[in-house]
């Protein structure tokens, strides 16, 4: 698919930094991606490769299999009692302020995918989230080459440290409402999200104590970092609180690439990023210690 470069520029309200990633000045890149993460810990890409006539049919895959009737999406779900949250997943009655109908599951590497939580109808569904993961991969493995680079490493060091990174597919559809929230505020768990939308605007970020809308640009994909690129950036970048509002009139669609570390592996403060000056802030810990001990201490346990 051929990819069309687009001329952005940032509006003259405060809005979350747009980088252009097909700039040949490779270290200007580097450093409008490092500010943006140090400042905002969010971004948007434009011209990032990824064809647009794919994003429409990813849009159109992930629409098609939530109109259909409940029992076909349910094919899909969440299996009750398991730990794992692959699957469809509806509307949560004991959070009745949220909305939470969502499709989840694995998309990298091929080792921990497991089909069976893919949708077979529509039935291109695998064929356009593969191709899109195949994309969405090169991306971000470009997008933490230059987060590595603005912190003064080498462009594998980020990748390296994740072990390759996990990749999640998480879709969110949020129907028209006046009365409830799409997502409560929250950080990120993972390392970084990669995001884009079916056009409806609800994003929004928290900044120097105001809630600021993430404009919706035809294309674009928003970056929003994680806790797990904080931790290991011993705090430079930051890890941006953000969430979901509903349309009162149209449905709202989103597609956040979520990147974990694998399995297993340690994540703390980089080696080069302490010292006597600059002491580690936080604990070195595995994906699973850390969301274990951050979940106790959400349900008050710690």
């Amino acid at each position: 698919m051929e990819v069309e470069r687009v001329q952005y520029t940032s509006p003259p309200s405060v809005t979350v930094p747009i980088i252009d990633l097909s700039d040949l000045d490779d270290d200007l890149v580097a450093h409008a991606l490092g500010k943006a993460s140090e400042e905002w810990g969010a971004f948007q890409v434009v011209n990032h490769g990824i064809p647009a006539e794919l994003m429409r049919r990813l849009h159109e895959v992930g629409r098609q299999f939530f109109e259909l009737p409940a029992a076909e999406k349910e094919a899909v779900a969440v299996l009750p009692g398991s730990k794992s949250l692959e699957g469809y997943g509806a509307k949560n009655p004991n959070l009745p302020k949220s909305w939470n109908d969502h499709l989840f599951h694995k998309i990298w590497p091929e080792s921990c995918i497991d089909y069976s939580f893919w949708p077979k109808n529509p039935t291109d569904y695998r064929e356009v989230t593969e191709e899109y993961a195949r994309h969405v991969m090169k991306l971000t493995e470009k997008i933490m080459g230059y987060l590595s680079k603005g912190l003064g490493l080498g462009r594998e060091v980020l990748k390296e440290t994740l072990g390759g990174g996990e990749y999640m597919l998480r879709i969110n559809y949020y129907p028209p409402s006046d009365s409830v929230i799409g997502a409560p505020a929250h950080t990120d768990f993972d390392a970084l999200a990669l995001l884009v939308s079916n056009g409806v605007p609800g994003l929004q970020v928290f900044k120097d104590s105001h809630w600021l809308d993430v404009e919706d640009i035809n294309s674009a994909v928003v970056v929003i970092l994680g806790d797990q690129i904080m931790r290991l950036s011993n705090g430079r970048y930051k890890s941006v609180l953000h969430r979901s509002t509903m349309d009162k009139e149209k449905t709202r669609m989103t597609w956040p690439v979520l990147i974990d570390p694998m399995p297993g592996m340690v994540v703390g403060p980089l080696p080069e990023l302490i010292g006597d000056e600059n002491p580690p802030k936080f604990e070195s810990l595995t994906l699973e210690d850390y969301i274990y001990r951050r979940t106790n201490m959400l349900l008050g346990g710690g």
